[in-house]
Order: structure tokens, then sequence, then C-alpha cells
């Protein structure tokens, strides 16, 4: 499939690229997008909760009232969770929520992702840019040029490029990352995915693996 270059002002180049049937023309398998997105989200939470349990909780450990003839039900431990300030009943532990997923299946949602997209033609390529200093007005201007300034966008950068990231910092819809950080995540969460040339490049090398 052959898509056109633009440049940093929208506008046509007169260049076209090919994107790689083995990559952007595949038959989509979204059980393993959803796999990886799943394994993606829960790498996210830290997994530092915590509620101390009955035998945790600092308190009296002295018989709270005798066994009978209250006219209530019995208690032995003010610390029990059926009183206020008491341990809670199976409470939240530290645990790692980190999943194993194969290799090829992460590719093959990331392939399965950038496959959808291009059918949405969400996908635009451009030349490789560069600003001079880190002015968040000039990657607006970018994304107007393209017509994405009201959409969420994913910039993917052949290599790191730190004029271009902190000018888009402040744009919450806007994300820059490079080729090695793409996650199937981040393509399915963007409304337009826009890759430079050597972007382009790295993605094919690294999925074609």
């Amino acid at each position: 499939m052959k898509v056109a270059v633009l440049d940093i002002k929208g506008k046509e180049t007169g260049r076209k690229v090919d994107l790689s049937d083995d990559v952007f023309a595949i038959e989509p398998n979204e059980h393993a997008i959803y796999l990886d997105v799943k394994r993606y989200l829960a790498h996210q939470r830290q997994g530092t909760h915590k509620a101390k349990e009955r035998a945790e909780i600092v308190g009296s450990t002295r018989k709270i009232k005798k066994q009978k003839g209250t006219g209530t039900a019995r208690a032995g431990s003010i610390k029990s969770p059926i009183f206020r300030g008491g341990g809670r009943i199976f409470g939240p532990r530290p645990r790692d929520y980190q999943q194993k997923l194969n290799k090829n299946v992460k590719r093959l949602a990331r392939k399965s992702a950038l496959t959808l997209k291009s059918k949405d033609k969400a996908l635009v390529v451009v030349e490789d840019f560069s600003f001079e200093a880190p002015k968040t007005k000039d990657f607006k201007a970018f994304l107007t040029s393209l017509g994405i300034e009201n959409k969420k966008s994913l910039i993917v950068l052949g290599d790191s490029n730190n004029n271009v990231y902190l000018s888009s910092r402040n744009l919450e819809r806007s994300e820059v990352v490079t080729s090695s950080e793409l996650s199937t995540y981040k393509i399915i969460n963007a409304g337009k995915v826009v890759l430079t040339e050597s972007a382009l490049e790295g993605i094919e090398s690294n999925l074609k693996k």
C-alpha cells in the first residue's frame, strides 16, 4: 500500500512510501489486541494497596465484656472486624499485577492495531522534522496543519527528539513517542497516528522479525 508523505505544514511532498503488507495489512487479531491492552493497563497499577487485618491492629487484648448475661452477641476482641476501628476482613495486600505475554503475541497485537488504523485511514506519514527550540505554539501549528488539533493524536518519531517532546508536553490530547516505545494501547487509544519516515522504518524492522 502506498501512502503520500506530508511535510511539517501538512502539504504533500510529492513522494510516496510503501507500507508493508506484513505490518499494515494483516488479518487483525482482536483477541491479541485485548490481551496486550489488558497487560499494559495491569502494568500501570502499583499494587501498593494495603489494609490491616485483625492480627495487625494495635489495641487491647482483654475480653471486652462477659460471655453471658448481656443479652447481646458474645464478643472477645475490640479488634474484631465487626467493630469500628477493627481489622478488615480479607483486605487488599501488596501484590504484583504484571502479566506475561509471549513476544509473538505482543508483536501480532501491534501489527493488528496498526492494520486497523490503516483501514480506518487514521494513519499519516510525515517527513522527519524537528524544532529549533521547545515551543508549544510550533507543535500546535504542526497539528493544525494536519487537521488533528482537536483529536487524540500519537506522534511516532524514529529517535528521541527533546525539542519535539517538550513542545508537545503541554497538550493533553497529544503524545510523542519513539518507534521503540510504541505499544498496542497507545495505538488503539489515539484517534490519529502520525508516523515519521524514520519511525516507519523502525516499526517495520521491529515487527517483521
